[in-house]
């Protein structure tokens, strides 16, 4: 059956199979069958615009544009489109196999980067790929995370919707609309693509119906800092965009790079800089659906980043979340299937309003075990709460419990700038001179975390600088991933997912998990510079010998503690894995009773048992940082 105009909910409801005929055009939009939109595309169209975003941070005079690379269904009826702004697409490509586009001879684009365009664009959908201001085929400048680049994403959908002008040519050339679109658009995107997302899904922009951050950075401070200290192997803002620059920025943006070099200083404070490239504060704004996907043991972009911006999100805020086990991975190489067919559905419901329950359906999808995944209904969960737990000392010298009400002694570790945090976390039934350690358990039941924990400590260093680092860890025998390849490994073998096209073919190598063994898993972590103990855009010198109270974050979490475990707080100097080390080394003195951790608990929280755990010897290894992106 065939039905002019766009169905309302009960109408699809009524029919298995749809069709949907604008009033003139003489071939379907899409059709809807088994509650999905069906592949009846077999054409396509591919071309390529150039937006103007309304900035000339190159100061050429002319408007800077991005190139946005089109591929849509030949058919005379409206289509919304799927979006991936990047930085990538002519240098480190995009997804496991470094994709990257190519044109063909006349400078029409053939190869699309990823599956979105042979899978989606049959089943009526365009996909536009925007390089950002300053990369590949676009004029203006990088200006990493900065307004440039989030006037990329948010112009091409203003352009979608008749409120921007785009051009045939990147100088010149003729205008062009976007008389093909219906003007609902979806941004998707890992890493630095993803992060673009938040930023522009913060503007409130008229026209985004939803966004999908994967492994996505929703403040820039927090990709490059923490807590006021610097993290080790991530640079600077301006050092990150050098690496994919044009020779247009190269050569003209040297003014923009100045402010990110001034705004990014290496003591790790907070500046206006940061506060520009924090979406977080705008949140609020948001008018999209949110899919967000990471990965636990992502210490590329770490895991405070979807944690905070979720928490900031509208309560009213459509929304879904997948969390695996895997570093800094797209899920299309962790839970393939699942993954197109969910992100089919999401982007069915949102851009063409098929009223298939998806919103209704359980928000939270996390990786318990390796490839064993566990649903719950909302995010944040039902019944959670924070609970305060204090360190309080035992028998034996930097090692306690954990325990509701405060301690009244002090403990001590020295920092020697090399702690990592498999050294930290090891032997924790035993005194080390490097770190403290305060657990609970065994616990009679399983025990679930689920947002972000934070940490006071009152500390004396016994120098005028001090970095600290701390671990929420499970102590218990276990089977994770591995962070070999991240938590995968990529074999021979290749899956479809779509239309292959010349040029442009749809098949990609399936991955496997890498496992690993240990006896203790870090749930979370963070870091800080106790010199930012009262503000982060201002430090202050420490004065040796004197206490100094000092709150901070550790990385959001959605874990559970199992049945017979044990879960311990760490505190300890510098993290050689991840920070800077201070000038001068200090001895730190904790303070017990001025100690204490907030855990976002999901349920009652046991208390504390007696009786010690097993010595740990085989510990969750540590990722190195390294480029934001890289072949994945």
């Amino acid at each position: 059956m065939a039905i002019r105009g766009w169905l309302t909910g009960s109408l699809l409801a009524l029919f298995s199979s749809v069709v949907v005929l604008p009033a003139e055009a003489a071939e379907p939009a899409f059709v809807v069958q088994d509650g999905v939109t069906q592949p009846i595309h077999a054409d396509a169209i591919r071309e390529s615009t150039w937006v103007d975003i309304g900035l000339d941070l190159d100061n050429n005079g002319v408007g800077d544009r991005v190139a946005v690379d089109i591929v849509r269904p030949a058919t005379t009826d409206r289509v919304p489109v799927i979006i991936d702004a990047s930085p990538y697409y002519s240098t480190n490509g995009r997804g496991n196999e470094s994709e990257r586009k190519s044109y063909d001879a006349s400078g029409v684009p053939v190869k699309f980067p990823l599956f979105y365009d042979n899978y989606f664009v049959p089943r009526g959908y365009a996909v536009a790929l925007v390089d950002f201001s300053g990369s590949n085929r676009s004029t203006g400048c990088m200006d990493t995370g900065g307004r440039s680049e989030i006037a990329s994403g948010k112009a091409v959908i203003d352009w979608l919707n008749g409120r921007a002008t785009g051009y045939s040519a990147a100088s010149g050339g003729s205008t062009k609309t976007a008389s093909w679109s219906t003007g609902a658009a979806a941004m998707i995107g890992k890493s630095w693509d993803g992060s673009i997302t938040h930023g522009v899904a913060a503007t409130g922009v008229d026209g985004l119906r939803t966004i999908v951050p994967i492994s996505a950075i929703s403040s820039w401070y927090d990709w490059f800092r923490s807590d006021g200290v610097s993290l080790r192997g991530f640079g600077t803002p301006t050092s990150l965009a050098s690496g994919f620059e044009n020779a247009n920025a190269r050569s003209r943006c040297g003014a923009v790079r100045t402010e990110m070099t001034n705004g990014a200083p290496a003591n790790g404070d907070f500046t206006a800089m940061w506060q520009q490239r924090d979406f977080v504060r705008n949140a609020s704004q948001v008018r999209a659906a949110v899919f967000s996907v990471n990965g636990r043991a992502d210490l590329n972009v770490k895991p405070i980043n979807w944690g905070q911006w979720l928490d900031a999100l509208p309560a009213s805020t459509p929304r879904k979340l997948w969390l695996s086990q895997t570093g800094h991975i797209d899920p299309f190489d962790f839970r393939r299937a699942e993954w197109v067919s969910t992100l089919h559905r999401w982007f069915d419901r949102w851009l063409l309003n098929i009223q298939n329950g998806i919103e209704n359906e359980p928000q939270v999808s996390v990786e318990r075990g390796v490839n064993q995944w566990s649903d719950s209904a909302t995010w944040p969960p039902s019944g959670l709460s924070n609970q305060k737990l204090y360190p309080v000392a035992g028998s034996v010298a930097g090692v306690g419990t954990l325990r509701t009400t405060p301690g009244t002694s002090t403990s001590s570790f020295t920092d020697n700038g090399s702690g990592t945090p498999t050294s930290y976390i090891a032997s924790p039934n035993a005194t080390s001179a490097r770190r403290v350690l305060y657990s609970m358990g065994p616990f009679s039941t399983d025990v679930r975390l689920a947002g972000i924990s934070r940490l006071t400590v009152a500390v004396t260093p016994s120098t005028s600088t001090a970095h600290l680092s701390a671990f929420l860890v499970d102590y218990g025998p276990a089977t994770i991933r591995s962070t070999t390849g991240e938590g995968i490994r990529t074999l021979t073998n290749e899956t479809c997912w779509g239309e292959n096209r010349t040029g442009d073919d749809a098949c990609y190598k399936e991955t496997e998990a890498t496992t690993s063994t240990v006896d203790a898993t870090i749930i979370a972590r963070g870091w800080a510079d106790l010199a930012n103990h009262q503000s982060l855009s201002t430090p202050r010198t420490l004065t040796p010998n004197t206490k100094y109270t000092m709150t901070f974050r550790l990385s959001a979490a959605d874990y559970v503690v199992p049945r017979n475990h044990r879960l311990a707080l760490v505190i300890a100097g510098t993290d050689s894995s991840m920070t800077t080390s201070p000038s001068q080394l200090p001895r730190v003195t904790v303070d017990l009773a001025g100690t204490s951790i907030q855990l976002p608990v999901v349920g009652p929280l046991p208390q504390a048992a007696t009786g010690t755990s097993a010595q740990a010897t085989r510990v969750q290894q540590d990722i190195v940082p390294g480029q934001l992106d890289g072949s994945r």
